[in-house]
């Protein structure tokens, strides 16, 4: 989950960095183009200021200027040609009417300071105006006017000595800020933001499907090697540390209640002999078959056995009484001596067969787990002395 976590929170980071990265881009562009208008105009501004002003036929849509205060501003040159002197900002005006008309751009030259009322300063213009006077070289962003996205930049005008000639009467001088353009452009913000989110949202389901499937294996490989480390690769019950484990736990629980707790140790009898005879293969199925029969032989849940080592093993019987544990060694016992594993150099039965020893402990008794494991191989080491194939007990009780 944790993993599962993290992954989903790299997607998001993923997106969102990409989705940032997107917009910045789309600002730059937005930029780059707004400060391409504007330094177009300021070109064709100082051609226009380093001529001193250019001389155009009057017309309709060319009238004079009236806030053009200069010597020779109109010259009739016959009765069908008269001509006006367009400055600078004048032409700025002219240039913005044609960049409306053919792709919807607005020029607007305003100044904090303006001759004409019409180059009055907008709230935000008169904010970048005064920006510019503290030295910031220019501005841009993006805004919405009702349903349409357009980026707005301005820049500032400086006062050049060419234009003195008409702004030296307001007091400006040479290198002052008179005012600025700004550049209202219709723009289409184009970041694919549903391309972006749903490519992320299929990258996020193919990496975690990745992670659940890897998990998955990675539990099921975990399982195994728990299980590995818990069961006895042969026989498939479980190992001696289990049973180091599990004794533990049943030995507290008796000494807590105060319950009984049998041990019940059991080896195969002469099985060096028959690993001699039939060959280790053989021995190992045999094996296999015996712990089998131990397993199937215990009847109650908690019942618990284990192979100890070799060909030894030990059962657990939790809250049995010696009695009860004599009976259960004598039912597996009786049927490891029923499944008839010929075994001829095992006399004098000529089978195999198994033989037992048992230990109870009341629960009361101060006898540490390890001296029960002790006495029950005591009890077993009794039974091979006395002939094999039997049931000997060790008891201590309190």
């Amino acid at each position: 989950m944790l993993i599962i976590l993290a992954w989903v929170i790299l997607i998001a980071i993923s997106f969102l960095w990409n989705y940032t990265n997107a917009r910045k881009e789309q600002e730059r562009i937005a930029l780059h183009s707004a400060r391409s208008f504007f330094a177009h105009i300021v070109i064709t501004r100082l051609w226009n200021a380093r001529h001193g002003g250019l001389y155009a036929p009057v017309t309709g849509k060319m009238l004079p200027n009236p806030y053009l205060d200069v010597q020779m501003r109109d010259i009739e040159v016959n009765d069908e040609l008269k001509l006006t002197k367009v400055n600078p900002a004048y032409m700025t005006r002219q240039i913005s009417e044609i960049a409306m008309e053919q792709k919807g751009v607005q020029f607007h030259i305003t100044s904090l300071k303006p001759i004409r009322p019409q180059n009055k300063p907008t709230t935000r213009e008169k904010k970048f105006l005064k920006a510019f006077e503290k030295g910031i070289k220019e501005k841009g962003m993006f805004i919405k006017e009702g349903v349409k996205n357009s980026y707005f930049y301005m820049a500032p005008l400086k006062t050049k000595k060419s234009c003195l000639k008409c702004h030296a009467k307001q007091g400006y001088s040479e290198g002052d800020v008179r005012g600025g353009i700004s550049v209202t452009s219709p723009y289409v913000m184009k970041i694919p933001f549903f391309s972006l989110l749903l490519g992320h949202i299929g990258i996020g389901f193919v990496g975690l499907f990745g992670i659940i499937l890897a998990g998955r294996r990675l539990n099921k490989a975990y399982e195994t090697i728990k299980r590995q480390a818990a069961f006895d690769a042969l026989t498939k019950v479980p190992n001696r540390r289990s049973f180091s484990e599990r004794i533990l736990l049943e030995y507290k629980r008796s000494q807590r209640y105060q319950e009984p707790l049998s041990i019940i140790m059991c080896d195969v009898d002469n099985f060096k002999t028959y690993n001699d005879t039939y060959g280790h293969s053989s021995g190992d199925q045999c094996l296999i078959k015996i712990a089998q029969t131990i397993k199937t032989s215990l009847k109650r849940p908690g019942d618990f056995c284990a192979r100890y080592g070799g060909e030894e093993f030990v059962i657990l019987l939790p809250n049995a009484s010696l009695d009860g544990a004599m009976y259960v060694a004598e039912t597996i016992r009786s049927n490891i001596e029923k499944m008839g594993i010929l075994h001829k150099n095992s006399l004098p039965t000529q089978i195999v067969t198994l033989s037992f020893g048992v230990t109870t402990s009341e629960g009361t008794t101060l006898v540490s787990h390890e001296e029960l494991i002790k006495h029950a191989d005591m009890a077993l080491y009794k039974a091979k002395e006395n002939g094999r194939n039997q049931v000997q007990f060790f008891s201590e009780i309190a």
